[in-house]
């Protein structure tokens, strides 16, 4: 306790509280101040000072009775409920008009608020913690038929496909029992002392997508019953299974929680990665959105990326109990033949159909040869079953069925490869010699296909250099086993998808006969091209400005910057913020071209950018250091102005050389980005 006191009082954030707490259940006395911590709202402005105090809503009668229905639930003093019900109705009319937002009888508001009184907070802290709540915890969507059942029942598919099978023969689908349960992170069906309980827990674990997994243990926790049930009615069933998180006792919160977060372990990260934005980011109602939207309703099982695939194949030493896929090439032989992964079991998705027999042997086979892969404690041996089709409607359509005879008969860890092969060809671009198997060009169908396009638009060749990076390289050591190939570590690497053989580089334009307009004047090349003198004789160069939403910006190459000491260095989170030459720091998530996503601190100094990603345990890695001076540019998206990319180069003529970039998501993105361009112009100012 005098430890968190402490901390506290040199205003710590959410991972020196996790550091120090270690996801047990916090002091009550300090839970209030650790809370705001964690939802980072301890220093935020009394907003409720902008209420006018006028309740004049349309719906605003409705609003008072709900408030006074579920105040006179909770058996507190006459006094206190004239109290509660009055702040309650305040902060939900100041949230409906601060935000737009109409209220619903039901939408979960309330019982989300009403756990926050217990605090004693002023009605403005009150308001902070339940709009930050709401902001950054409760999934969008919350509504019946919403995306996130359709994403919910994907996950129950794939840890438990026979009980998901089960509520789907009933027509049972989850959010006509789990609908509250997301809505007020399960305020609404447990009692107060368990959801202070779960909630100091929750908070300091910082994941938003825990609610998912918390559901699914409720459900495989009583999955027996519910079996049981199969012959009750529907009514029954969705009654008992709405029911069943008030079964939950305080004592049960921590085993509660540690299971969600084994079960998120083992789950493919493509489920957090591509479900993100769907799911937690800005109220979208554009054609792309709704596009996004309609896949995830019509996915046949959870998705894997192409990025976490390669990534787990090439892992040597991977995380006890995490995902190891088996990798199952479901495209025809021929198909197969002209190039493949060399961890890839083929089952040719023809024979289903026209060879039964020949496909039940096949099945067979696959499944000793999985068995076997794991006990020999392979790289392609996992229990996770990744099925690859060609990323061509026509041939998916039977691999699909393949996958759904696999569901059938109740397999668990069934995933489906985004975009196929064609997905694994593009990943690799330059590096197929490598990384692919039996390759043959004049066979491939992606290569095919690309030299079709190619032939079309006769781009001129503009050569940035190769793009060679130590990922490709260990992808192919890990497959084929070819030490020599192995050249240093796994780096972290931007790929410039432009650079291939052919292909104009993005931002470069052709006209309609083909031939090449002027180039862009930002240029992507090697950290290792150096054409130019780096601020000699030129006026240093700084701009921000908006990136294209469809732009796609990546250096040739990305070389790890040389730290010193003999690796990057691990640091005490705490100890470092306490370090006297830290101007800001801003919590953040560092973003991969991968798709992957880390938790992570931007650091200013006087001189530098400094990149920390977090550990655990309040331990955090010195991941870059960037000296201030080789910013060139900051762009943010024009569409999500918190993504937000660093790049980093020197004058070259009239144009920019970008040797490197760093992108980055960051809630406060405005004040972050004001600070860094503030201490870029002083270093450059002070460089003069």
């Amino acid at each position: 306790i005098i430890e968190l006191e402490s901390a506290l009082l040199d205003d710590c954030n959410v991972n020196d509280v996790y550091g120090i707490c270690q996801g047990k259940a916090l002091p009550e006395a300090l839970r209030p101040d650790v809370w705001q911590v964690c939802l980072d709202v301890r220093h935020k402005s009394d907003q409720m000072s902008l209420f006018n105090e006028i309740y004049d809503l349309p719906f605003q009668s409705q609003l008072r009775e709900d408030c006074q229905r579920h105040v006179d639930r909770m058996g507190n003093d006459e006094e206190d409920k004239v109290s509660v019900v009055s702040d309650l109705e305040s902060i939900i009319t100041f949230y409906c008009k601060n935000r737009n937002l109409q209220y619903e009888p039901d939408n979960g508001w309330i019982e989300l608020l009403l756990p926050l009184f217990a605090l004693k907070l002023n009605r403005s802290d009150t308001f902070n913690l339940f709009e930050a709540i709401r902001d950054t915890y409760i999934p969008k969507g919350c509504r019946p038929k919403g995306n996130v059942f359709h994403v919910f029942r994907l996950l129950l598919l794939y840890h438990d496909p026979e009980l998901c099978s089960l509520l789907d023969t009933k027509k049972i689908s989850p959010d006509l029992y789990s609908l509250t349960w997301f809505q007020s992170l399960f305020a609404s069906c447990s009692s107060l002392s368990v959801i202070i309980a779960m909630w100091d827990l929750y908070f300091q674990n910082a994941d938003p997508f825990m609610v998912f997994f918390l559901a699914l243990i409720i459900l495989i926790n009583g999955r027996e019953q519910i079996m049981q049930m199969r012959s009750s009615s529907k009514e029954e069933l969705i009654k008992f299974l709405s029911n069943m998180p008030v079964a939950l006792e305080m004592d049960d919160v921590p085993d509660f929680c540690s299971l969600a977060q084994y079960y998120a372990l083992k789950t493919p990260t493509s489920f957090k990665t591509d479900y993100l934005k769907a799911l937690y980011g800005k109220q979208n109602d554009s054609p792309r959105s709704q596009e996004e939207a309609s896949k995830v309703s019509q996915a046949l099982c959870l998705p894997v990326s192409v990025y976490e695939l390669v990534e787990n194949s090439a892992t040597e030493f991977p995380v006890p109990d995490a995902v190891r896929f088996f990798l199952v090439d479901c495209r025809p032989a021929e198909q197969y033949n002209a190039g493949h992964l060399s961890t890839a079991f083929h089952l040719d998705c023809n024979l289903m159909l026209q060879e039964p027999v020949a496909f039940a042997t096949a099945v067979q086979g696959l499944l000793t040869a999985q068995r076997q892969a794991i006990e020999a404690n392979s790289n392609a041996g996992g229990e996770h079953l990744c099925f690859m089709g060609s990323g061509r409607v026509e041939e998916d359509q039977y691999t699909h069925m393949v996958v759904a005879s696999f569901l059938q008969k109740n397999t668990h860890y069934v995933s489906l490869l985004t975009g196929g092969y064609a997905s694994i060809h593009d990943y690799f671009g330059d590096h197929m010699a490598d990384c692919l198997e039996d390759h043959n060009p004049r066979k491939c169908l992606v290569c095919l296909q690309h030299n079709v396009q190619q032939t079309k638009s006769a781009p001129a060749k503009i050569s940035t250099g190769p793009s060679s990076t130590d990922l490709f390289s260990k992808f192919s050591a890990a497959m084929k086993s070819k030490s020599a190939e192995m050249k240093g570590k796994l780096l972290d690497i931007i790929v410039n998808p432009s650079a291939n053989g052919g292909a104009a580089p993005s931002g470069s334009n052709s006209n309609g006969n083909g031939a090449q307009a002027a180039p862009s004047q930002e240029r992507h090349v090697s950290a290792k091209d150096r054409n130019g003198k780096r601020y000699r004789n030129v006026a240093p160069v700084f701009s921000i400005d908006d990136e294209n939403e469809e732009a796609i910006d990546g250096p040739a190459e990305r070389d790890e910057p040389q730290l010193t000491g003999d690796g990057k260095e691990i640091v005490n989170l705490n100890q470092y913020f306490k370090t006297a030459d830290i101007i800001n720091a801003f919590k953040c998530q560092e973003v991969h071209m991968s798709g992957y996503m880390y938790d992570s601190h931007l650091i200013i100094t006087p001189g530098q950018l400094v990149v920390l990603r977090e550990l655990g345990r309040g331990q955090a890695q010195i991941m870059v250091r960037r000296p201030l001076a080789s910013i060139v540019k900051i762009t943010a998206k024009k569409r999500h102005r918190d993504l937000i990319t660093f790049k980093y180069g020197f004058p070259d003529g009239d144009g920019l050389l970008i040797t490197d970039m760093d992108r980055f998501l960051i809630p406060n993105a405005a004040e972050a980005t004001a600070q860094v361009s503030k201490h870029i112009m002083q270093v450059l100012e002070n460089a003069k």
